[in-house]
């Protein structure tokens, strides 16, 4: 039964609340986010997107995760959405500067295995802006496969079987190893 919060070996990922609004609006308007959509709006605003996001988190239809330190320091965000079949997509990925780089690995783990083994999903689909050089090797490094691409973006496919043989690569990331 999922609590709201998946916990990881060094960080936890805890849903987004709108006492967080600051938190995301303020790692949005960072020089990292300049490949997600642009939010200008403020942090009203962000309030009013996130209580309308809850609503889709109460259906099971999206789940937009704070990446948090065990000691609850916010560090990142992240977001599950675009629920297609057997498919999910996921991104709004962002780990403030200063972070571990494990914890972009272990952040991405607690994705894959949120997705896969707790909502039974069997792939992920996802695009990633073509000039954002470290995420796109990164997936790459992961095993994602670029199966698409238009003048902006890249589109990636990864499968749960594809997982497997990865997450094999990074156990010591895993908090359960099971």
């Amino acid at each position: 039964m999922f609590n709201g919060v998946l916990v990881g070996k060094n960080i936890n990922l805890r849903l987004v609340e709108v006492s967080d609004a600051k938190f995301i609006y303020d790692m949005r308007q960072d020089s990292k986010s300049k490949y997600l959509s642009v939010v200008n709006s403020g942090v009203e605003s962000q309030v009013k997107w996130i209580q309308e996001y809850k609503k889709r988190e109460f259906k099971g239809n999206e789940y937009y995760f704070v990446i948090e330190s065990k000691e609850k320091e916010s560090l990142g965000l992240v977001r599950l959405y675009d629920f297609r079949d057997d498919s999910f997509c996921w991104g709004s990925w962002i780990i403030k500067d200063g972070a571990p780089s494990s914890y972009a690995i272990e952040s991405v783990l607690s994705v894959y295995d949120f997705a896969f083994y707790q909502l039974g999903f069997t792939k992920s689909h996802f695009d990633v802006r073509k000039n954002n050089d470290k995420v796109i090797a990164f997936h790459k490094r992961f095993g994602a496969i670029i199966i698409g691409e238009d003048n902006e973006n890249y589109y990636f496919n990864f499968t749960l079987q594809e997982y497997n043989e990865t997450r094999k690569k990074y156990i010591k990331f895993v908090a359960y190893n099971g």
